[in-house]
Parts: C-alpha cells; sequence; structure tokens
C-alpha cells in the first residue's frame, strides 16, 4: 500500500496565517488545496514533507472571478469547475472552458484550484498552457503583505518550479482585457481526462479584420510550458488566412523541444504541436470575428 512518510497537519484561518506558517516551518511545509497532484506525489514518496498547510477554508478570501475595465482577477483558490462555470470567463477568454472541459474528471475538477494548477508547475498542465496564451500575471504575496506581480514566463522557473518562495503563497492571477479577442484550446491525450500528450491554446485580437496581436501556448513539448513570440511576430499586421495558420505551426513545430516517451515520439509531437497550433488559431479568429 502507498502512503506518505509521516507529517503534521494545520489548517489555515486566513492568508496571513498561512504565510506565517510557512515563514515558521521553511522548506518543510507545502500548502494543500486540492490535493490532487501533492498528495499522489507524497504517497509514492517523490515529494516529502514535514508539514502540510490547508488553505480550503480560504476559499472565501482567494475564490473569484472579478472583471474589471482592463483585466479580469481569479483567485488561486477558484475551483476548477468554477472557472468552468463563470460567465465572466465563457464570455471574455472562452479558452477556459475549452481546457476546462478536458481536464481530468468532475471529482478532480470539484476540488482542485487554479492556483493549485500553477503552482504544480508541470510540463503538461492544461491551465498554465492557458495562462501562457493570455499573458496572465501572478499576483505573490509574501511576510508582512508584501506582493510582487511576475508574468508567466518568469512565475514557471523549472519543471516543478516556481518563482513562489517557501514564505510565498500565490494569492491571485490577473488577465488583461482588450477588444476584438478570440481565444481556443485543443488537447490530444491518452484517454479522457489524462495528461495531454501535447496541447495548444491560441488568442488573437482583431482591429478592422487585422490581427494586431496573436499569442500561443504549448504544453507536453519542453521543460515548461512554451509560449511562442516569433508566431506572434509573424501574425501581427496580418490578415487571418490558411497560409498564415500553416506559417503558425511550422514555426511551433520546430519552436518546442519534445522528448520521445510512452506517449509518442518526439516527431509525433512536433506534428501534433503544428496541428493544434493551427486548429487553435483558426478557432479564435472564428471566435474573435463573432
Amino acid at each position: 500500500m502507498q502512503v506518505p512518510a509521516p507529517f503534521e497537519y494545520e489548517r489555515a484561518t486566513s492568508v496571513d496565517h498561512a504565510i506565517s506558517l510557512l515563514e515558521h516551518r521553511g522548506g518543510t511545509a507545502r500548502l494543500i488545496a486540492g490535493g490532487h497532484s501533492l498528495l499522489p506525489m507524497m504517497k509514492l514518496r517523490l515529494a516529502n514533507f514535514d508539514y502540510l498547510i490547508d488553505i480550503n477554508d480560504l476559499h472565501d478570501e482567494l475564490g473569484y472571478v472579478e472583471t474589471g475595465p482592463d483585466e479580469v482577477r481569479i483567485g488561486a483558490l477558484t475551483r476548477h469547475r468554477e472557472l468552468l462555470e463563470s460567465p465572466v470567463l465563457g464570455a471574455a477568454f472562452p479558452i477556459f472552458a475549452d481546457a476546462e472541459r478536458v481536464i481530468a474528471d468532475p471529482v478532480v475538477r470539484n476540488r482542485g484550484t487554479l492556483g493549485g494548477s500553477l503552482c504544480q508547475a508541470d510540463p503538461s498542465e492544461d491551465l498554465s498552457a492557458v495562462c501562457t496564451t493570455l499573458d496572465a500575471r501572478c499576483v505573490i504575496r509574501g511576510p508582512g503583505g508584501a506582493e510582487r506581480v511576475v508574468s508567466m514566463e518568469d512565475f514557471h522557473v523549472g519543471p516543478y518550479e516556481t518563482a513562489v518562495a517557501d514564505d510565498e503563497i500565490l494569492v491571485e492571477i490577473r488577465l488583461p482585457v482588450r477588444p476584438g479577442c478570440g481565444s481556443a484550446y485543443a488537447k490530444v491525450e491518452r484517454r479522457a481526462g489524462d495528461w495531454a500528450v501535447v496541447s495548444a491554446g491560441a488568442a488573437v485580437w482583431l482591429d478592422g479584420g487585422v490581427i494586431v496581436d496573436a499569442r500561443v501556448g504549448l504544453a507536453a513539448v519542453g521543460p515548461n510550458t512554451t509560449g511562442i513570440p516569433e508566431i506572434s511576430t509573424a501574425l501581427r499586421g496580418q490578415e487571418p488566412s490558411e497560409g498564415l495558420y500553416e506559417q503558425a505551426g511550422a514555426i511551433a513545430a520546430r519552436s518546442c523541444d519534445p522528448v520521445t516517451d510512452q506517449r509518442g515520439s518526439a516527431d509525433y509531437k512536433r506534428h501534433l504541436a503544428a496541428e493544434l497550433t493551427r486548429r487553435t488559431l483558426r478557432r479564435a479568429v472564428e471566435r474573435a470575428r463573432s
């Protein structure tokens, strides 16, 4: 039977309380919300911590989707189900609903959180690719209430590593809102709810039928979820066309760095990166036009 090593457990009553516990315990402690990634790793003894700090009681403080004049703010404890059902996200960023429908199963989606997904920093993580695509910024709070804001490119510093220090908490994700936006997400998986073989997200901003900006994010094709600035440069100022999607797909294929494993060969994953980039860009443009 797989069981984790012994650990102590405490429930935080506020964000500041959780930070004080982290500050006191240091690197021997970890936060737990949904726990669907952390607990299996602890059972396999791939991760061992002396203390788990339960932050589920902080949902009233950190579970929200709020819209402002130029950005959408999402609390880090917002559940997958809440992201899927949010009318704000459905209208502004349909890429979230695309991704949430292919994440795990209803049990996981009822408990797992956006912050937990991002902090797990798995290279195959769906919502990391979504947030990379949308140019999200992550708000990190530390002792004394000090906050700093980092981009997705700076948030993930390596596989399973983030910019969040041992005495800090990811508290919010901010998504810039601009007119003329369309977004989409697509994923190839071995079975329903599995980790991605490859996944891609695309966001396009149109003005007068011309692409003024575009972003593509890929997952499962490198050590981190991957944004591709070369695609953004190639698409800006262009009218959408199948030829443009083909060009973007070719850039995606040569820009990623997949490895051959049980999910497929590196060449197969590059093929998927190109095809999913084309599909998501096409769908994102359709949504922007509508």
